[in-house]
């Protein structure tokens, strides 16, 4: 299969400036073969961004795509709005059975909507018992969640969202706990950090209705991951202040962070968390909205009453992706993958020690299958090289060369491979970032 570039001029990429792309000459995937992507060419590259941060099992045939086509032979789609179907059913149950505190799943089809249903429950939860003014929402600096209006109201970052300021209604901001270079002892910053949370909480609780933050790290905010007991602490002030605690969970969840629930992890029990991404192994569009009783009880009633959640996807509790999903975590279980991601966490760990003297490598962090490094010189982000190339570009178009696929946020590179990734296959992405870093030091 041979596409020219007429074939694919008419599909408009995200995140992408367009005519940089009518410029190029990317390479159109065709297929997969474990933790590669193959090309029209048949050139392979290692997928070393998970499939945008979902992938568990690399791409091809197991009991997860088993498990879909068997579902696409029994029955494709069957609605949830005034019926049931068996793998929604079955999936909700394992879900409540991982997520201890949660009573009940709602779904949806991705990570934004995932959240749009949870902030549309905080908001109605209180409307609900009465409490009309609880209507504003907090949310952390930095955070990310999300594409849609709700969600970027929530995950406001300038540099992504700032055309579409006139759509947004801004959420009260409390501060990211991460040690910035200013600050000798980080853990002055993060008491720092949790009294102006406080603060902010006690003046604005009568009416905001929820508290929402990433779960154990930041990922498209820069990749920070929190200190440990910081989720669980601003957990407890929601609690104190009456406000809900909503965690996003879904680039974090299922394992990305060396935990199946990083919020059990962190104690940090929410009402509501979302889940996404790795739910199906990467093989299926879903998400999740998970809440408590507590949360789910104030939407009963009588009909007339309209107490009940107005909301609902065409797709909501699609039984292929349910059936993914269902396959995918029984994989969890049979392959201990868990035990393999946190054995090759130690590993990416000591590989990092290679770069850590890096005259433009600095702030070094992982935990689980996520790490970040942010290229600097003297103190100052490098977003251009010497010749003016975009730092972006360069890490995207020389790790094709290289054999990996890689997406840089911003000047953060970013290691965040297949959760089931190999050893030999870990070892050549990281091979790669290393070669990298040695490149734009060259360079910048």
């Amino acid at each position: 299969m041979n596409l020219s570039f007429a074939d694919r001029k008419y599909v408009w990429h995200p995140f992408t400036q367009m005519q940089e792309w009518s410029n190029s000459n990317k390479p159109v995937i065709i297929r997969g073969d474990g933790f590669y992507l193959i090309d029209e060419h048949g050139k392979k590259f290692l997928d070393g961004i998970a499939s945008m941060w979902c992938n568990v099992w690399g791409h091809g045939n197991n009991e997860i795509s088993k498990a879909m086509i068997k579902q696409i032979q029994t029955i494709q789609h069957s609605t949830l709005f005034g019926l049931a179907n068996a793998p929604s059913s079955e999936l909700s149950e394992m879900l409540i059975r991982l997520a201890k505190g949660m009573s009940y799943v709602f779904y949806s089809d991705n990570g934004s909507t995932a959240i749009e249903v949870a902030m549309k429950m905080a908001l109605q939860y209180w409307k609900n018992r009465g409490e009309k003014r609880k209507t504003k929402f907090i949310s952390m600096e930095n955070g990310y969640h999300g594409d849609t209006m709700g969600a970027m109201s929530l995950g406001y970052l300038p540099k992504y969202f700032a055309p579409y300021l006139p759509l947004l209604r801004r959420a009260i901001k409390i501060p990211s706990p991460v040690c910035r270079s200013g600050y000798s002892d980080c853990q002055d910053y993060e008491n720092l950090c949790l009294e102006k949370t406080e603060v902010i909480l006690a003046n604005n609780s009568s009416h905001c209705c929820a508290l929402v933050m990433e779960s154990g790290a930041q990922i498209a905010g820069g990749v920070s991951i929190f200190p440990r007991n910081y989720q669980n602490k601003v957990g407890e002030l929601c609690r104190k202040y009456d406000v809900l605690l909503i965690l996003d969970e879904i680039a974090t969840g299922f394992g990305r962070l060396g935990n199946m629930l990083e919020y059990l992890e962190q104690k940090s029990y929410p009402d509501i968390v979302c889940l996404g991404k790795a739910l199906t192994g990467g093989y299926s569009p879903l998400a999740v909205t998970l809440t408590t009783n507590s949360i789910f009880n104030a939407f009963l009633g009588k009909p007339t009453e309209y107490k009940q959640l107005f909301h609902g996807h065409t797709f909501t509790g699609h039984p292929i992706g349910c059936a993914a999903a269902i396959a995918n975590i029984q994989m969890y279980k049979k392959y201990e993958l868990l035990r393999n991601i946190r054995q090759n966490s130690v590993y990416i760990t000591h590989r990092l020690r290679e770069i850590q003297h890096s005259p433009i490598a600095e702030n070094i962090r992982s935990k689980g299958l996520l790490g970040g490094i942010d290229l600097s010189k003297a103190k100052r982000p490098i977003l251009k090289l010497g010749n003016g190339i975009p730092i972006t570009s360069y890490i995207a178009e020389e790790s094709l060369s290289m054999g990996v696929f890689l997406r840089s946020l911003g000047n953060t590179i970013v290691i965040i491979p297949p959760l089931a990734i190999r050893k030999r296959e870990l070892k050549f992405l990281l091979d790669t970032i290393v070669s990298l870093v040695n490149k734009i030091e060259k360079f910048a």
